[in-house]
């Protein structure tokens, strides 16, 4: 273990830290008058995050049981009709939804939404264009997603997670910050791999800090492993780059192995091992915060073979 790592991580919206700091928020998606980044979900008061059934309204009788949760938004369970006896490695659960997020998830949803419901896919339609696009896994509340995509308008990014409050933080920082080569997808990333998307159609995946599932019993769960490999390598074009970042060293070294042993996966350091953090990943609060406790982050960058 590296003791006494010194890192400081910048925050990716420093307008809204600032704010959080001086005990004030901004209104939800303002910027400053330089165009600075901000908090897109501002709460009227302290404790103000509110159930997303009783957003924008006072009091009314429970959500009937199969309503979605927001209409015309995400569906609680886009592929249904797939639903199969199958280990996963992600586990929904509810959370609150704050004003600025329902309000994106209602408005964006349509425009730059996706249910990963088993139907074919055509990227070069969803985005509009014949850009590469990236595929990303798990991007909690978006922000460095959207850090990344703004830093790289030449590469569209196809984001997936099922966490709804993320899901709308995301689709507020792409439309405040007119970020257009950015979709959020809701779903099963394992859908949306195997059935969904073409074969050689990805030119980059990208799991950034995935579930550990620390506990022996539950490694089955971990996203990271040989089968999900093998699906991966038949949909990511030749040169394509797998990123995985973690701070659980046990599930750094099972990624490490699992990828060194893969025939259509080579590792883009030349002595092997884990890689420097690349400059374009954004260092996140939370991932400071760890540094700070004395965790350590390996970041892995492999890439998919070009066979003769």
């Amino acid at each position: 273990m590296i003791i006494g790592l010194a890192l400081t991580a910048v925050p990716l919206f420093p307008e809204a830290e600032a704010a959080r700091a001086s005990g004030r928020e901004r209104s939800c998606g303002c910027t400053d008058s330089a165009g600075g980044w901000v908090n897109t979900t501002t709460p009227r008061k302290i404790g103000s995050t509110v159930s997303d059934d009783s957003l924008h309204s006072a009091p009314t009788p429970a959500r009937p049981k199969g309503t979605p949760r927001f209409p015309g938004g995400p569906q609680a369970d886009p592929a249904g009709s797939h639903f199969e006896r199958r280990i996963r490695s992600f586990q929904p659960r509810r959370s609150r939804v704050t004003a600025g997020q329902g309000d994106a998830l209602r408005r964006l949803w349509p425009k730059w939404g996706l249910d990963i419901d088993g139907h074919a896919l055509r990227l070069g339609e969803l985005f509009g264009d014949d850009l590469p696009v990236v595929l990303e896994i798990g991007f909690g509340m978006g922000e460095a997603t959207a850090r990344m995509a703004a830093d790289d308008p030449g590469t569209n990014v196809l984001a997936v997670d099922v966490h709804t409050p993320g899901q709308g933080n995301l689709l507020n920082l792409a439309d405040q910050h007119g970020l257009t080569n950015v979709r959020v997808a809701n779903g099963d990333a394992i859908i949306l791999l195997r059935e969904m998307l073409t074969p050689d159609s990805l030119d980059g995946l990208r799991v950034y800090f995935p579930d550990p599932w620390p506990k022996k019993r539950h490694h089955k769960r971990r996203l990271i492993q040989a089968e999900f490999l093998d699906l991966v390598a038949g949909r990511l074009r030749p040169g394509a780059v797998v990123h995985c970042a973690t701070d659980w060293e046990p599930y750094a070294e099972q990624m490490l192995e699992v990828l060194d042993a893969h025939p259509e996966f080579e590792n883009t350091q030349p002595g092997g091992g884990y890689a420097p953090r690349p400059q374009f990943r954004p260092l996140t609060r939370f991932e400071g915060q760890g540094l700070e406790k004395g965790h350590v982050v390996n970041d892995l960058l492999f890439r998919r073979v070009q066979h003769p």
